[in-house]
């Protein structure tokens, strides 16, 4: 049976809201300078009086007229050329491992699909359906229990094939991707608050807002990769407080005035572990009970010393078309949003491929 119109309007809503993940001015991604979408950007499209017109210079014309479409347009892309490639690859993988099964596609499908699939329980459809009941438009959970559970259990066996693909991968050395993402020149200073060593050859570039919601849930994120990778990657923090969140930059110079004592981390943790007291006083509270020289730190915070310093962050971001919170580039490669740790792990994992 499948999925009611209205059911699958639900299961969509609720993919995408994973994918909602970020404080926005708008719904754009975010973006800097870019390869041409499908072809050399020394690609000439046009000619004028005998002037060339490339496709490398209407890019930067589009840049320089609306920087977060092009890099949504861009992403778009490449995310959906990669998914697509990805199915691909599955598939390959899938069938020259039924054949070496000497079975057929459907039937290696479904024998492994039986060992990695967890069936749905009830507590799962009743969660979904009390999740998704304002879009139920009246219907009782007896009504839509089935379509509920085909549903989820729909979802099961595509997440089997995929983990079926991913150790196919892992057994098979001879998959390489060789589809280039879209990168970004993200210019760094010296100013920059940076966690990690210098040489680590995976740099996550943060811009972030200490009000932002979402920005809180991708801290404890960072934390894991820094955990699981070490000396391999750093973070650099960019401050992009959005015009909606009122106390946000007072927080960002909050942390740069513990920085001058040598506590700008500690400060951005205890910010972000206190997302819902953000006010002066209460900054200069976090800089007792982190062991500051509180006069110093209330003159640096009341003086506005670091204002400008935030500002910088707020413009640089805009210039490349950042107006969404957390925005992440790893390596130049942007991740929007409060993404899981697998989204980070994938992109440093085929980083640190490369090297």
């Amino acid at each position: 049976m499948r999925l009611s119109g209205s059911f699958r309007g639900v299961a969509l809503a609720a993919l995408v809201a994973l994918a909602l993940t970020a404080c926005s001015e708008s719904s754009s991604a975010a973006g800097q300078s870019l390869p041409a979408l499908a072809s050399s950007p020394d690609l000439v499209v046009a000619e004028v009086a005998g002037r060339q017109i490339t496709l490398k210079e209407v890019d930067a014309k589009w840049e320089e007229f609306d920087a977060a479409e092009r890099a949504r347009v861009t992403q778009l892309l490449y995310q959906n050329r990669r998914n697509m490639l990805d199915q691909v690859v599955g598939e390959i993988l899938i069938e020259n491992a039924a054949k070496a099964a000497s079975l057929s596609v459907d039937a290696y499908l479904a024998q492994a699909s039986a060992k990695r699939a967890v069936p749905v329980s009830e507590p799962e459809i009743v969660q979904f359906f009390e999740a998704n009941r304002e879009r139920a438009q009246g219907r009782t959970l007896e009504q839509l229990r089935g379509q509920i559970k085909d549903f989820l259990a729909g979802q099961r066996t595509q997440q089997a094939r995929a983990q079926l693909v991913e150790e196919l991968k892992a057994k098979s050395a001879s998959v390489k991707v060789m589809l280039d993402p879209p990168r970004y020149t993200v210019a760094t200073a010296a100013s920059d608050p940076v966690r990690g060593v210098a040489s680590a050859p995976v740099t996550i570039v943060e811009f972030s807002d200490y009000q932002c919601p979402f920005c809180g849930r991708v801290n404890p994120t960072l934390e894991q990769v820094r955990k699981t990778y070490g000396d391999q990657v750093k973070i650099i923090f960019k401050d992009f407080p959005l015009p909606n969140h009122a106390q946000a930059p007072k927080a960002a110079e909050a942390a740069h005035c513990a920085g001058e004592q040598g506590k700008y981390w500690e400060m951005h943790d205890q910010l972000f572990a206190n997302q819902g007291a953000l006010n002066v006083p209460e900054l200069k509270q976090y800089a007792v009970g982190l062991s500051l020289d509180a006069a110093k730190f209330n003159q640096c915070l009341d003086s506005g010393k670091h204002a400008g310093l935030v500002a910088a962050g707020t413009a640089q971001g805009e210039k490349m078309g950042v107006n969404s919170t957390p925005t992440l580039y790893i390596n130049g490669r942007a991740l929007v949003g409060a993404q899981p740790f697998e989204a980070f792990k994938q992109i440093i994992d085929e980083e640190l491929a490369k090297k």
